[in-house]
């Protein structure tokens, strides 16, 4: 479809590279922290070599770092870089806030550089433009990175304790869930296929309270955290004082579970009255860990690893998008055949179709009934014309839609839902009369607890009293699946 673009818009969404300026100065310097390049090495050295971190089993994925000024929280955040001790990182990933302009979408660094005191750090170009094409609420926005102290005092840790590390800033303006959403899925589908990489969210924890309420308040929240859940942490903490950063933590949480981490651990916790003296108007801060098992990196590495190969992938994914379009043209299927035997074989299959990162179709089978390559083909067009939640996708549209197919493995019934485990399993209840299912991916995209997931599946997709799964009026399966994408 043809359209025609505002002028302003066509210049602001051009390509990071077009904009990539030569190095940006930092600008708090000697007021947040020193301006003397010895002094500020060694007052950093200091903070590092004072921070006693046990070893930590499994690999660290992000870390959550204060940002004040070094004399309130340097020493809580240098736990965190001593937690990589035994990591190789070579690309880091700094998500922080925007303090001083309201904005909607997340900004991306365009500058080749930031110069400290310590030297010129190295912006991955290659990396922001890759997070920033996922969407394009994803943009270049130099009054972002001015004054903002979320991501400055983070710089210099990072300078010293990496020998040349490639970073990738980015400043979340409004911090809305849909913005969460975008900045969680861009970060996962941009670090799926990375190594070596880590994640950092930046924030303070709540602000000018008492003594005794800071400490209270932040305990509260360092037990939402401690769930790794960023939808009830998000819920529970937006608009409270909790986390000045709290966009920035949920979407990296989000993003670090897609990646495989499976659980967070608190580093160290401090306040601003251990440096100033003042209990009456505190700032508390944190460092934490989130880190991925060694077994959890195995099973998901070999979940269903050989099921398809990337050939296999590309060729249904282009038989869905043929499928809609003949259809959409002809208004009857289009002929398909394949050579691949694997595409031959009876799968249980799913397509979805999303327009601007939002739902626009999804129908399936659980239990296949035709060859996979027969089951896409069906499924592209009932996801596009027959689900009752939607208008039929329009040709005009077809350009804006994603598509997504996830092939299942075959049902098995479980009696104790413990056996479920979220975001690799999909799970389907059923009784006499009615039946709901949820693939995998829906607990990794709403950060639901395994509680929340079950109660809204038999409510919303079964009809059934949302307890029916823990009283045993319902029959549960479990499958797993192999999900792809354009």
């Amino acid at each position: 479809m043809y359209r025609i673009i505002p002028l302003f818009l066509f210049f602001f969404f051009l390509p990071i590279c077009i904009f990539a300026q030569d190095i940006k100065e930092a600008d708090l310097v000697g007021s947040w922290y020193p301006g003397e390049p010895q002094a500020l090495k060694n007052e950093i050295n200091n903070y590092l070599n004072s921070a006693n971190v046990p070893s930590i089993e499994g690999e660290v994925v992000a870390l959550i770092l204060p940002h004040a000024g070094l004399v309130y929280s340097g020493n809580t955040a240098a736990y965190g870089f001593k937690a990589l001790k035994d990591n190789k990182i070579e690309k880091i990933i700094l998500v922080g806030l925007s303090h001083k302009i309201d904005f909607d979408g997340i900004a991306a660094f365009s500058y080749q550089g930031f110069k400290t005191p310590l030297g010129i750090l190295s912006i991955d170009q290659e990396l922001t433009e890759k997070i920033a094409s996922f969407s394009m609420k994803i943009f270049t926005y130099p009054k972002a990175f001015k004054n903002e102290n979320s991501l400055e005092l983070i710089i210099p840790f990072i300078q010293t304790y990496f020998k040349k590390p490639k970073v990738v800033l980015l400043a979340l303006g409004s911090q809305s869930w849909e913005n969460i959403q975008i900045l969680d899925q861009a970060l996962a589908k941009s670090l799926s296929d990375e190594n070596n990489y880590l994640i950092i969210a930046s924030t303070d924890m709540s602000h000018y309270l008492p003594l005794a309420e800071v400490l209270r308040v932040d305990q509260e929240t360092v037990e939402l955290l401690e769930k790794m859940n960023p939808k009830a942490l998000f819920t529970v903490a937006k608009e409270k004082n909790r986390m000045c950063g709290l966009g920035a933590v949920a979407a990296v949480m989000a993003a670090a579970k897609k990646l495989g981490a499976n659980r967070l651990k608190v580093l160290k916790q401090s306040t601003s009255a251990q440096a100033s003296g003042d209990d009456s108007r505190v700032v508390g801060y944190l460092s934490a860990a989130m880190i991925r098992d060694n077994n959890q990196k195995i099973q998901e590495s070999e979940k269903m690893k050989e099921l398809l190969n990337a050939n296999q992938r590309k060729e249904l994914l282009k038989l869905a998008r043929d499928t809609i379009t003949f259809y959409l043209d002809a208004g009857k299927p289009l002929e398909s055949n394949t050579d691949d035997e694997t595409l031959k074989t009876v799968m249980g299959v799913f397509v979805t179709l999303r327009r601007n990162q939002q739902l626009r179709g999804c129908i399936g089978n659980i239990v296949g009934t035709k060859p996979l390559y027969s089951g896409v083909r069906d499924m592209a067009i009932a996801a596009a014309t027959q689900d009752r939640r939607f208008n039929s996708v329009t040709k005009d549209e077809l350009g804006d839609i994603h598509i997504e197919i996830s092939v299942l493995s075959p049902l098995v019934q479980i009696t104790n839902t413990d056996e479920i485990v979220l975001g690799k399993h999909g799970v389907l209840v059923r009784d006499a009369y009615r039946s709901g299912v949820y693939l995998p991916q829906v607990a990794t995209e709403t950060g639901w607890s395994k509680e929340e997931f079950m109660n809204s599946l038999c409510s919303q997709k079964a009809g059934m009293k949302p307890n029916a799964w823990k009283s045993g009026e319902c029959d549960i399966y479990i499958f797993s699946a192999e999900v792809f994408e354009e």
